[in-house]
This record gives structure tokens, sequence and C-alpha cells, in this order.
């Protein structure tokens, strides 16, 4: 069912932003962000922080967090209510992350990008000695948080020192590792970056677990 066509009475919709926002949340903290409170679970919290007068306001929905191991490592996740998301709300948020010193930023649009829109972002994270980069999920991509699904493994993403010292374990070189792409879903969750390498952690009736790698591309 395409997510125009769910409920959008406005405690349906109040509903639905609040799961968005959570997986947000969520998917901020397992990228190795400081989250400072749980009350993201609590949908008490998020009526108080972004209703007014009973009336959504996805201005109020911005939150920016910190690396865990690097504080100077900013995100800044917005959710715009342009429909569809265009260049001049790129502008805006380019703007605000550079004022801010901020490096990464999260885009959760409702309904579509414009095709500029889309273009600008592929530009800004490609290009050498960029100061940010940006990451896109339609609110449907959150409605649900995928790592939270029982046929999807753990992943875990190694630092460069990880790295190197699991393809020196094995004597690889990285392009000997099997691959995951950039957009695939669990990758763009994580944030997975061309080159970095995750640790996936299945199951194993056999044997309790069966560890792989990938590279992604």
């Amino acid at each position: 069912m395409d997510i125009d066509d769910v409920d959008r009475t406005p405690d349906a919709e109040i509903a639905r932003m609040f799961r968005v926002w959570k997986t947000a949340h969520q998917m901020v903290i397992d990228r190795g962000y400081v989250i400072n409170s749980d009350a993201y679970n609590d949908i008490e919290h998020f009526k108080e922080r972004c209703l007014k007068n009973g009336v959504l306001h996805k201005e109020s929905m911005m939150f920016q967090v910190q690396k865990n191991d690097n504080p100077n490592e900013q995100l800044l996740v917005v959710f715009p209510d342009d429909k569809p998301v265009g260049v001049k709300t790129l502008k805006a948020l380019c703007q605000r992350m550079l004022d801010t010193k901020v490096s990464r930023g999260i885009v959760v649009f409702s309904g579509t990008m414009t095709a500029a829109a889309n273009k600008a972002i592929q530009v800004i994270n490609t290009k050498e000695n960029r100061s940010y980069e940006i990451d896109t999920f339609s609110e449907a991509d959150l409605m649900v948080n995928i790592t939270h699904h029982q046929l999807v493994p753990k992943h875990y993403v190694l630092s460069e020192e990880e790295k190197k010292t699991l393809l020196a374990k094995y004597r690889l070189k990285e392009t000997q590792l099997p691959r995951i792409q950039t957009t695939d879903p669990v990758a763009k969750y994580y944030g997975l970056k061309r080159g970095q390498v995750v640790k996936i952690i299945r199951s194993s009736e056999t044997s309790g677990r069966y560890v792989t790698y990938r590279l992604c591309f």
C-alpha cells in the first residue's frame, strides 16, 4: 500500500509521523551518534514538542546529534514540509549545515524530491574535499525500522583501523570481499560510504553464529 493511501485523519497522521521520528532517532543511534534521552520513544513527548494547537509542525521534529567518539562530528535530521522537496529547501539546509559546522545531514521527505534536488545531492556527495554530505529517506522508508526485522542480521560498521586489521589477518585485498551496494536499504540505514566494510552476524543452528564481511561500493 502506498504511504499516501493510509489513514490521514489528524490522530493517524500524528501516530504515523511519530513512528517516522522514532525510527530516525534509532537510526542515528545505530550510526554511533549520541541521544541524551529516550524521550523519543514517548508519543506524548512527541506531541508536546511537535504539536501547536493540535497541528503538527515538522520544523519542530528537526534534531541535531554528535558522534559518540567525536563531538565535533555532527549530524542534522530535518523533515521538510515541501511537496516535492526542491533545490530551495536543500540550499537552506546546506547553509544551515555550513553555519553550524554540521558534516552530515539527513532529509526525511514526504512524497518526492524534484529531479534537480536529487541531482544536487548527487553532486554534493561526490564532490572532492566536501564539507558535508546529505542522505535522503522518504517517510515511508522510516515507518518501520528494517533492522528490527527478525530476518535482518546484525550489522556492525568497521572503523578504518578494524578494516585494516581484518584485511591483514586474512591476507585479503578489499576487492576480494563480497560487496554491498550503497543503495541497499540496510547500507542506507547505516549511512555506509564507498570503501567501508560492514560485519554481518547471522544466527546459525549449527555453529551458533555465522560472521561475514561486505565491502560497500
